[in-house]
């Protein structure tokens, strides 16, 4: 396995405590002879165990050796990996080292661990190459990443050659995308010691869709619209869903995300905190192939905050373009973002028709560079009985309608008022009785 291993060029810069690379140290150290046989198998097992814990967070099946080499491929973001997603294979001498490569993975793939049992005396790896996992989905810790790669898992088994195995990765490359990017549906960020953003995958993402907001048809509508444009390569604005609290305006960003995941639909998630390193996660997305939309939940600003300031030319005014695939969506309880109080109208000149305010219009200009907005209100108190209905119809809770918006009256009075989110959470306890 070590010089399979050190055969790699373009797929060679693996982490330095992977298990592909400590496997292949013990064999390097087992073809030496001169080893402890008990240090080796606490190595060996270390390894194993390794893998048992990302087989398992992934719900990895069947052939964990595979799985975990497909996996590699998958995650590898280097310049080959990266042209393949955006532009697909093109002939060029970049492939032969490619080829090379994908000839050390199919002999990886192939590689027969009979050798290193018989000497250790050990079975995991016949286990391993053998494995059922729990048959629960509901258990899988994120089903993209369990279904991508054991799906490009086996189709590489099936492969006869070396081209075979080539055109199935560049191929997926090319229609899935690569690294965790290609993988994941929704990231938070973190800023890395090198200046560089970090993204983590969001695992348990809601898997809401939009059919299951009840209502708010036309809000919907305008928030579908935006999206399909961008989706589609054409021009599309920033969006700002404004809006009572409870009224579903995070859940329709999470769904849109959910619905236009398998169109290259991907999101970040970002806190206010965080503005000051919204121009270089850009600078690291503009050249992917992926939508990027970058979430704002809950946006607003106090009078004596500033970073507003930093966000409105990110958005649109800075002397850098933004990319194409790129839009912010953002959601707020307030209509124009910042705190707004009656000491900003005392500039008012008042002359005519003309009014001039420069305080009022600082603070209403981030608002004016979201080219839609979308307001969400709280539901009147029939549309209020009409969700609860509908969520108790999809729930199969068979309790007569009036005693079920008499329950619900008296639940929104001790919860917040009428509202979506209020709805939800009564049909929520209802469920759990």
């Amino acid at each position: 396995m070590e010089r399979i291993v050190a055969k790699l060029l373009i797929y060679g810069d693996l982490p330095k405590d992977s298990i592909l690379l400590n496997l292949s140290t013990v064999c390097r150290d087992l073809h030496s002879n001169n080893y402890n046989k008990e240090e080796l198998i606490s190595r060996v097992y270390k390894e194993v165990k390794k893998l048992l814990v990302l087989g398992t967070s992934c719900a990895f099946d069947k052939n964990l050796w595979h799985n975990y080499l497909t996996y590699l491929l998958i995650m590898d973001e280097n310049p080959f990996s990266l042209t393949c997603e955006k532009v697909g294979s093109k002939d060029g001498s970049v492939n032969h080292f490619a080829k090379n490569d994908f000839h050390a993975y199919r002999e990886l793939f192939n590689y027969d661990f009979s050798e290193l049992e018989e000497k250790l005396g050990i079975d995991c790896f016949s286990c391993i190459t053998d494995y059922r996992s729990i048959d629960k989905p509901e258990l899988m810790y994120n089903s993209n990443v369990s279904e991508k790669v054991r799906g490009l898992s086996e189709l590489l088994e099936k492969t006869t050659s070396d081209e075979e195995f080539f055109d199935c990765i560049t191929d997926f490359y090319k229609r899935i995308g690569v690294g965790s990017f290609g993988l994941n549906k929704a990231f938070r960020i973190r800023e890395c010691t090198s200046g560089e953003v970090e993204f983590t995958p969001i695992n348990n993402m809601d898997k809401v869709v939009l059919n299951d907001l009840v209502g708010y048809e036309i809000q919907k509508k305008k928030l579908i619209d935006n999206t399909k444009a961008f989706v589609a390569g054409k021009k599309a604005n920033n969006v700002l869903l404004f809006g009572d609290s409870g009224t579903g305006k995070s859940t329709s960003i999470k769904a849109i995300v959910n619905e236009f995941y398998g169109d290259g639909l991907r999101m970040i998630e970002i806190y206010k905190y965080q503005f000051r390193l919204l121009s270089q996660l850009i600078a690291q997305l503009k050249n992917r192939n992926y939508k990027f939309i970058i979430y704002m939940d809950d946006l607003s600003f106090e009078e004596d905050e500033s970073d507003y300031k930093f966000l409105k030319a990110v958005i649109e005014g800075g002397v850098e373009t933004k990319p194409d695939n790129i839009l912010i969506y953002a959601t707020s309880n307030r209509r124009h973002l910042i705190k707004e109080t009656w000491r900003d109208r005392r500039d008012v000149e008042q002359d005519g028709d003309i009014h001039r305010s420069d305080t009022m219009e600082e603070k209403l200009s981030l608002a004016n560079r979201f080219g839609v907005t979308i307001g969400y209100y709280k539901p009147s108190r029939q549309e209020f009985y009409d969700i609860v209905t509908e969520l108790a119809a999809r729930h199969d809770i068979t309790m007569e309608k009036e005693e079920l918006l008499r329950a619900a009256d008296r639940w929104e009075l001790n919860h917040g008022g009428i509202s979506g989110r209020c709805a939800q959470q009564f049909i929520n306890y209802i469920l759990g009785q």
